[in-house]
């Protein structure tokens, strides 16, 4: 009862943004800049800011320019990599998650392949310090389509491609109601990283890194099928299977479903999953950090994502996942999803998010959390190298004006002497910020 009751709060008082919740790309154009103070591991910089945002149509494109600099200069982590340079570009999009056509390029804050079961709010730029550039490009033809996730063009990342179909759109009963609508899809995913694969090593006398053991990349398939119960302009809802495989390891299943009520002021979208795992099996592999699991190595040894998934020896391990979105007037969102499994000691994941910035208030407030291998629920609020946080509170003496706060706690790269990343380590962030925000209408 206890976990239950945890899970519950979890969900009110904060959802994934799964490919389903995607409520990320912003519709209205913003000239945002700033100026403040960064406290950073307790050193402080002067800091400027510049992002703006331009939408227009189906187009959207945003900027980030973050210069933090104090009496040695710019700080050299801002721009230590080409990716630094490129993340300038925060993304450039054409449509939204479900048109036709959806193409982003930049920041991939929640990637999500089909029903989650093996890309499961993908962070591509978990730290602020190692920012990347990828790509996610959907289409849907009403017959058939595709969704694909690529995590970095500075080097070999994370490759993720779904293609679905419609059988019954093909035959005469395909504009049938609710049947019609029976979707299969297929997925692959891997991860292109050379370190994907390593499970061990040193460093040499000239500080780089120098692997000794390695295998074989990961690289997991999927089949699913979703059928539509019902569908209206107010509730639809959807039944979901997906049979999961990490090629040479284990697999899994998975079931579910999701429901979604819109409201002409209310929007609520839920997510209710059952999942069920072999041994050598991990659901949603590539998760919110994945990037910081990958591969570290600290103090003389080697810890991976792989051999995290080696190690998974559990049989018949199932768990429970439960997720809810709440979007009261378009502008206040409350967001939550947790998920366990019941015989693996650390293994919960969790999301929270809320954005409260009513039109025509003076204030606005904004958080978000993502934690993994949470053991008991009692360490579920605790800081550290398995959690991302940050939050915003803001004060608005005038519509194009904000005094705020801001808190982050997330992470730096570790680099050897050859400059290739090899760990990451916890980073606070403190910003006493004022920023000037101006609507750009086209």
């Amino acid at each position: 009862m206890k976990k239950i009751a945890v899970l519950v709060l979890a969900l009110f008082f904060t959802t994934p943004v799964f490919s389903q919740f995607d409520f990320n790309d912003q519709d209205a154009g913003m000239l945002q800049g700033g100026l403040g103070t960064s406290w950073i591991n307790g050193s402080p910089y002067f800091t400027f800011r510049f992002r703006p945002e331009v939408a227009v149509g189906k187009f959207g494109m945003g900027l980030d320019l973050n210069l933090e600099f104090n009496g040695d200069g710019i700080r050299a982590e801002d721009f230590k990599t080409v990716g630094d340079y490129l993340a300038i570009i925060r993304y450039i999009r054409w449509g939204h998650k479900h048109d036709p056509l959806y193409i982003r390029v930049g920041a991939l804050d929640y990637a999500t392949l089909g029903y989650g079961n093996i890309m499961y709010m993908y962070n591509n730029s978990p730290s602020f310090d190692a920012r990347t550039i990828g790509l996610s490009f959907d289409f849907d033809t009403d017959k058939f389509g595709l969704e694909t996730v690529y995590s970095n063009f500075a080097e070999p990342g994370v490759l993720g491609v779904r293609g679905f179909f419609r059988p019954l759109k093909f035959t005469a009963i395909g504009d049938i109601p609710i049947i019609g609508g029976l979707e299969v899809g297929a997925s692959y995913a891997t991860d292109l990283n050379k370190n994907a694969a390593v499970l061990g090593g040193y460093t040499d006398a000239n500080g780089k890194f120098v692997d000794t053991l390695t295998t074989d990349r990961p690289q997991i398939v999927s089949a699913d099928v979703g059928l539509p119960l019902f569908k209206n302009s107010i509730f639809d809802a959807k039944l979901y299977y997906a049979f999961t495989k990490i090629l040479d390891y284990g697999q899994g299943q998975s079931y579910g479903l999701l429901f979604n009520m819109n409201f002409p002021l209310l929007d609520i979208k839920m997510k209710f999953e059952r999942t069920m795992n072999g041994k050598q099996y991990l659901p949603s592999y590539f998760d919110a950090l994945y990037e910081l699991d990958r591969f570290s190595y600290s103090n003389n040894s080697v810890s991976s994502k792989l051999a995290k998934l080696q190690n998974a020896d559990l049989e018949d391990d199932n768990g429970w996942y439960g997720g809810l979105l709440v979007r009261v007037l378009g502008t206040f969102d409350i967001r939550g999803s947790y998920q366990r499994l019941e015989k693996s000691p650390n293994s919960g994941l969790l999301h929270l998010g809320t954005e409260v910035a009513p039109a025509g208030m003076p204030f606005l407030f904004r958080a978000g959390y993502d934690k993994t291998d949470i053991g008991g629920e009692t360490e579920i609020f605790k800081l550290d190298d398995r959690s991302l946080f940050f939050t915003e509170l803001g004060y608005k003496p005038y519509p194009f004006l904000i005094v705020s706060m801001v808190y982050k706690w997330t992470f730096q790269p570790v680099y050897d002497a050859n400059d290739a990343v090899i760990s990451y380590e916890p980073q606070k962030r403190i910003e006493p910020r004022v920023s000037f925000v101006y609507p750009l209408d086209f």
